[in-house]
């Protein structure tokens, strides 16, 4: 449920340590001014709230670039995990039992968007799922639950097709609907060990993007020289298709287990045509590079994946616990190294939700959270509770 706008958040603090008052209007940070000592009002009528931020960290709204909100089980009783290991067999375990569970539906989406609204999470990418079994049942449950927030959460929906798309004829053409019928991206996974058939997979994922206007968010796990000879293939059709900038990369593990030389030579091609990356951080593989991404321009976002699904049973919802994941994972200590990943984790990342970069200042939508910590370093190590969560300057969570 949402509650009212808010017409002003007085005394927090931002980045650099100053104590300012954050005014909003019609969504938007209208300005930020330094704080005043007038007392806020409970409520300011039809201009809105006036909240007391107590002298808390203001940072912009978590951005959770890949995740897969259709397909989880929380809010049913525990599921214990079963089936057999592996992308294929979690694949064909999720699809014996997700009828069962009523998955997909609108009732377990809105649960996870309410895990990762109340964990500070604005904007999100969610990939799901379409297959000969659910069509796009999955994406008209993620619209309507989406559609709850009236506009206050942003989304972007890629159709994504966890089956494959060769093997099981008739999926190409329900990615297509689904592009036609207003998804923002489609999707793919492991053109060579899922479809084992790479070119085939990438050729057809990426005519149908051209045709449509859509984008491309492609799921790839495939390691070392086989993960990188399908960046290789992407890169080629992304500039023969036309599609610089509208192409996404998850996962890529393949990107931290090249050779150096290797790696620097296909994050410049990928720089070249604004291919992006998101990565999940998984704790017991290589993380993707900080320095050389940044050094090569490659832009990049965080995500949780799926969480509490079929797949397993971990995961809270938290993007910024996902932020400390990777930071911790790649021994990043620094000052500034850890005040970057908290941007990558909040405004940073807002295009992946097709989103203008998001800051604390004039002319930002208003997606806002406020923790209890010293500064955004000391929020990323401690991941604090967050006391208030803002988004299009409504209030969608305050303890």
């Amino acid at each position: 449920m949402l509650h009212p706008a808010a017409s002003v958040i007085r005394n927090v603090r931002v980045s650099d340590g100053s104590a300012v008052d954050i005014r909003i209007a019609d969504g938007v940070i209208a300005s930020v001014e330094p704080a005043t000592p007038q007392a806020p009002s409970a409520d300011a009528g039809d201009t809105g709230l006036e909240i007391d931020g107590r002298g808390m960290l203001a940072l912009p709204g978590l951005v959770n670039a890949h995740a897969h909100v259709d397909k989880s089980w929380w809010g049913l009783p525990w599921q214990s995990y079963g089936g057999e290991g592996g992308t294929d067999g979690r694949i064909r375990h999720e699809r014996a039992r997700r009828d069962e569970l009523g998955i997909p539906s609108v009732a377990t989406t809105a649960h996870v968007l309410e895990q990762f609204v109340r964990h500070g999470t604005t904007s999100i990418r969610t990939h799901v799922d379409v297959d000969l079994g659910v069509a796009q049942r999955g994406i008209e449950a993620v619209r309507e639950a989406v559609a709850a927030y009236d506009g206050a959460l942003q989304v972007q929906i890629v159709a994504f097709p966890q089956d494959g798309v060769l093997r099981r004829p008739g999926v190409i053409d329900l990615l297509d609907e689904a592009a036609a019928a207003g998804a923002d991206f489609i999707g793919g996974l492991d053109p060579a060990t899922i479809d084992r058939d790479p070119v085939g997979q990438l050729d057809a994922l990426f005519r149908v993007a051209a045709d449509r206007g859509v984008g491309i968010d492609l799921h790839l796990h495939d390691p070392a020289e086989l993960g990188a000879f399908q960046i290789e293939l992407i890169i080629d059709r992304t500039e023969r298709f036309g599609l610089a900038g509208r192409v996404n990369l998850a996962h890529g593990f393949a990107l931290a287990q090249v050779g150096a030389s290797h790696r620097r030579d296909l994050l410049q091609a990928m720089a070249a045509l604004d291919i992006t990356m998101t990565t999940v951080a998984p704790l017991r593989l290589p993380q993707l590079p900080l320095h050389e991404l940044d050094a090569a321009g490659v832009r990049f976002g965080f995500g949780t994946d799926g969480i509490r699904d079929l797949w397993s049973p971990y995961g809270t919802g938290d993007l910024l616990g996902i932020a400390w994941q990777y930071a911790r994972s790649s021994s990043l200590v620094r000052d500034d190294d850890l005040r970057r990943v908290v941007d990558i984790a909040t405004g940073g990342s807002a295009p992946f939700a097709g989103l203008p970069v998001g800051r604390i200042e004039a002319g930002s939508r208003a997606d806002i959270i406020l923790v209890d910590a010293e500064n955004p370093m000391d929020a990323l190590v401690r991941t604090p509770e967050r006391e208030l969560v803002v988004g299009n300057g409504r209030v969608l969570f305050q303890r």
